[in-house]
């Protein structure tokens, strides 16, 4: 089973489509069956992101078919691959991850695992360093033979 398949059945997929209607967001089919909403209006979106198959941004869905945004798209699209293994769960999970990266980074996306395993800079996030108190805790870790 596909995984646009498993983002339809596990609800994922539906909730995506939900947030382009509530955008007034005009659909257009994408490769692997990924659905881009563009234009969106509302919520205010400040980046592109992925809900289920669905991906959300401002623009018109053209601009992230465009070869120019291969990468972007396969970024996001890399995102429709982690709710079809998570589902619903996928939520708390990514916000847990915004969470220690932002702790870690003073960045959400910079050591979320989820941004990482969609590929940073294809995301268009940058690698922002650790905090001092972070970096002091890693090498201390180190010179103790931690992994």
């Amino acid at each position: 089973m596909g995984r646009t398949a498993l983002t339809a059945i596990n609800g994922t997929t539906p909730i995506g489509l939900l947030i382009a209607t509530a955008a007034r967001a005009r659909l257009r089919r994408g490769p692997g069956g990924v659905l881009i909403a563009g234009e969106c209006r509302r919520p205010a979106l400040r980046r592109t992101f992925t809900v289920g198959s669905v991906i959300l941004t401002r623009r018109p869905a053209e601009w992230m078919l465009h070869p120019d945004q291969a990468e972007l798209l396969a970024h996001e699209t890399r995102h429709v691959a982690q709710y079809a293994g998570l589902g619903p769960l996928f939520f708390p999970a990514y916000w847990l991850a915004c969470g220690w990266s932002y702790l870690l980074t003073k960045s959400y996306g910079s050591r979320n695992w989820f941004e990482r395993r969609a590929g940073l800079a294809a995301g268009r996030y940058r690698e922002n360093p650790l905090r001092p108190w972070a970096t002091r805790l890693r090498r201390t870790r180190a010179d103790q033979g931690a992994p």
